[in-house]
């Protein structure tokens, strides 16, 4: 593995929606332009064989079962992007009461058993839980990236002001991400 991956997760954040509120269709998407690059990044982390971490709402069900979330939420609209990013065995899968990844789950406790202090974040909406997410991971002293190309959120806008922010303000790398 590349030294520069060493001690780093990577992060998917509310890939499995079903995008079922107003702006829900705007997000949908933009998910499905990011969608090639989030799966590349998934791949990615398999092959490198860094701990890939799922975190998602949980939809009122409060069972961190991905399987679970998947039932809910799946529709003709979004299978496809639940069927190429959902999360497998050998994945790590938390269940979020609110916008931040790390807000009331075991994320730092378990990044820490992980040895983990780099994170590569993707995901939805990035105005909103990726920003949330960026900002409390940038709190907690975490070297970050955020691939500009494989965050969306329901307006363009949003997008670029949350990229812009994690930036300048969390020091956040942005660059795209290319596949290897």
């Amino acid at each position: 593995m590349d030294q520069s991956l060493s001690n780093t997760a990577v992060l998917f954040v509310d890939v499995i929606n079903n995008f079922d509120f107003d702006g829900g269709e705007d997000l949908l998407a933009h998910t499905n332009e990011i969608l090639p690059h989030m799966k590349n990044l998934r791949d990615f982390a398999k092959k490198e064989k860094l701990p890939t971490i799922y975190v998602n709402d949980h939809y009122g069900l409060w069972q961190a079962d991905f399987n679970k979330i998947i039932d809910f939420c799946k529709h003709q609209g979004n299978k496809h992007i639940i069927d190429t990013m959902k999360p497998d065995h050998n994945d790590y899968f938390l269940i979020k009461p609110q916008h931040s990844a790390f807000f009331q789950t075991p994320l730092q406790s378990l990044l820490s058993e992980l040895e983990c202090n780099r994170l590569i974040v993707s995901g939805i909406a990035g105005d909103i839980c990726i920003l949330f997410t960026a900002k409390d991971a940038y709190m907690y002293g975490f070297d970050m990236r955020v691939p500009e190309n494989c965050m969306a959120s329901e307006k363009k806008e949003g997008n670029d002001y949350a990229l812009y922010l994690m930036r300048t303000v969390m020091k956040t790398d942005i660059t795209p991400f290319k596949k290897a």
